[in-house]
């Protein structure tokens, strides 16, 4: 739950909630490499996903992905520019993502140059949703053919979910909590609720919280395509492979990057004079209890973590605006999500705009909430709600603005949004 515009925030009644605001916004993913240049493609209806690259895809179904572009041009990343060549070998991809993105989040945030206390009470809430299988492939076949010795010593640190959250700790000092959600696609947004949560207990003043997720490869899109979970029907045009809420949808579309947020209790940030991007207002979260992969056709899970968040943040139905969806371009994923925000909303649907960002930027999996809320966050900021690609004809059983196409005016003087994320994938079989 995000709103902006924080200006406003001396005008609001007392409360005895800790309040916790953004401070610094960090974006990788693959439509490109910094915050602002990403935001300007989303709303500009570009899309970032690609046919798949390498060897081992030729006899898997799904042949599309989102990579992040790689080189030294404007919105491409040169990794090496940001990480060392000898520390890129004691990391996963992933967690070289996220030193990327905590990079410019913090430099967004002026959270660079810290005393000792400020260290400790700079905490880190970044998650991975499933680590890189390919690194596991490579080195059990090592072992299998070449023997212990050829086992990299650094195997196993680089295949922990919680080592993004490690590395950003140690390269910045930063001393408070650490902590690693792996919520799967629900990652991202566990750990910036998380965090703010260590912030409103007083274990932190400062969080750096996020997902990350680099895990494109020939066994990952096997696996998820064995499942029948990822799109097929648009290998030849990448580009519209991902589209949430349309007819012809038919799975979602892997992709790879990190979004990461510096959260900071408000009275904080106004002493140091901190830019401040919104406020998170509230968290929901919820386990439907339904299937491993499948979701309720009642959305019942979904209409919970909303409500929980609402509550939570202690308004009403009427004051949302946008709500960016976790839509992953399934059939029954986007079908219950759209049953969830309509029993919740009712007739407020009339005045709601609901958009998916995944026909943009595919479906980051860990990464997935965190990128998301930063995209709500900029919605709120900007005013302006980002688009949902390749809409042609929508088809969940709901009559929402599902914003197609063109991103739309969000005029309103005060903006409230919510952001979805869900562990919902589907079967095909």
């Amino acid at each position: 739950m995000i709103q902006v515009p924080i200006r406003r925030l001396s005008s609001r009644k007392p409360s005895t909630k800790i309040r916790v605001v953004v401070t610094g916004l960090g974006l990788v993913t693959c439509l490109g490499v910094g915050t602002q240049l990403v935001w300007n493609k989303l709303v500009e209806g570009n899309c970032g996903i690609s046919s798949v690259k390498g060897e081992g895809y030729k006899k898997i179904p799904c042949q599309v992905a989102g990579y992040v572009p790689r080189g030294e041009n404007i919105g491409e990343l040169d990794l090496n520019r940001h990480v060392s060549i000898t520390d890129q070998r004691t990391m996963s991809i992933a967690t070289a993502y996220s030193l990327v993105a905590v990079e410019e989040a913090l430099t967004d945030a002026k959270w660079l140059s810290l005393s000792d206390e400020d260290k400790q009470r700079t905490g880190v809430a970044v998650g991975m949703g499933m680590v890189g299988l390919e690194e596991i492939v490579t080195t059990g076949s090592l072992l299998r053919d070449r023997g212990y010795n050829r086992v990299n010593p650094h195997f196993i640190p680089n295949i922990l979910v919680n080592m993004a959250a490690g590395h950003v700790s140690l390269k910045y000092g930063l001393q408070g909590p650490n902590h690693a959600v792996s919520t799967a696609c629900a990652t991202g947004l566990h750990a910036i609720g998380d965090a703010t949560r260590f912030i409103q207990n007083g274990d932190a003043d400062v969080m750096v919280a996020g997902g990350t997720e680099a895990c494109i490869g020939p066994l990952a899109i096997a696996g998820f395509s064995r499942m029948r979970a990822l799109s097929t029907n648009f290998n030849d045009r990448p580009e519209e492979a991902s589209r949430p809420f349309d007819r012809d949808r038919d799975g979602f579309v892997m992709s790879e990057g990190t979004g990461i947020m510096v959260l900071e209790e408000l009275s904080h940030a106004l002493n140091r004079g901190a830019n401040i991007h919104g406020e998170i207002l509230g968290y929901g979260l919820s386990g439907e209890a339904f299937h491993m992969t499948a979701p309720s056709t009642e959305g019942k899970g979904a209409f919970q973590c909303m409500s929980g968040a609402l509550r939570n943040a202690g308004i009403n139905t009427e004051e949302i605006g946008y709500i960016n969806a976790h839509a992953t371009s399934t059939p029954l994923g986007d079908a219950a999500e759209s049953k969830a925000i309509s029993d919740l909303f009712k007739e407020h649907t009339d005045s709601l705009l609901v958009s998916s960002t995944k026909g943009a930027t595919g479906h980051l999996l860990g990464a997935a909430g965190s990128v998301e809320a930063i995209f709500t966050l900029l919605a709120c900021k900007h005013g302006r709600v980002p688009p949902t690609k390749n809409l042609h004809h929508p088809d969940t059983g709901f009559d929402l603005n599902y914003v197609p196409f063109k991103s739309a005016d969000w005029s309103t003087d005060k903006r409230k949004a919510l952001s979805n994320s869900f562990w919902i994938w589907w079967y095909k079989c």
